[in-house]
């Protein structure tokens, strides 16, 4: 199956698509994909992350003390006139370096869960429908995320989750940190997955359902933690 009709079968057709992926794991053309959609949106939203950055260190006594002054200044005037080629360092390396390891050590981690309920299946399987499935949060999320940011000019105050729900709710609350990672991209996503899980394991829709969403379950943990410590760390 060419290009074009794998990435509209994603969102059409998951069942047929990840049946023939199964058969013939491709994936070296969509991670190009994604990583030039990641890239895209990374440049479309830097300015406003840096003001976010900004924003958030400004007048953050606890993490002037933990920096101390000299570095914290420094950090400061680096975020008031941001270098080009740092913008440009994190928005063509850097950013898609962690994109791209996320997504390997994703697969690998799915592949392990796998091996828990099923002997078949291998690694280009499961990271050519863990990529495949991430379409739909990389190119239509991202899509949707970048014009909520035009509109809040704001990275941090911007999600497709249930913070939807609760506009009034501040970004530094633990209550947003929780709420942020029930995303509808994200179970979408881990849904649409769970028929590549599913044909790669040889496994019955519904164990592979729970495959998917036990990932996600345990992805959402971690960054939630991480989201709380971040916010102690901050205030």
């Amino acid at each position: 199956m060419s290009l074009f009709p794998r990435i509209s079968g994603v969102f059409f057709e998951p069942r047929s698509v990840f049946s023939r992926l199964e058969e013939k794991p491709l994936w070296v053309d969509v991670l190009i994909i994604l990583l030039i959609a990641w890239i895209i949106y990374s440049y479309l939203v830097a300015p406003f992350s840096q003001k976010d950055a900004l924003a958030l260190m400004k007048d953050n006594v606890r993490l002037k003390e933990l920096m101390g002054e000299e570095r914290y200044n420094a950090r400061l005037r680096q975020l008031e006139n941001p270098s080009r080629t740092a913008t440009l360092f994190n928005v063509l390396v850097l950013s898609p370096a962690m994109l791209l390891i996320g997504f390997f050590l994703s697969s690998l981690v799915l592949l392990i869960f796998g091996r828990f309920v099923s002997p078949h299946g291998h690694w280009r399987q499961v990271i050519s429908c863990f990529l495949h499935a991430n379409l739909i949060d990389k190119l239509l999320g991202n899509a949707l995320r970048l014009v909520l940011v035009f509109l809040k000019k704001s990275v941090v105050q911007t999600s497709t989750s249930l913070v939807l729900f609760f506009p009034r709710l501040s970004f530094s609350t633990p209550a947003y940190v929780l709420l942020s990672q029930i995303d509808f991209f994200q179970l979408w996503l881990f849904g649409v997955l769970s028929y590549g899980l599913a044909a790669v394991f040889k496994i019955s829709w519904r164990k592979a359902l729970f495959l998917a969403y036990g990932f996600w379950l345990l992805k959402s943990v971690l960054y939630a933690g991480f989201g709380l410590l971040n916010l102690r760390f901050m205030s």
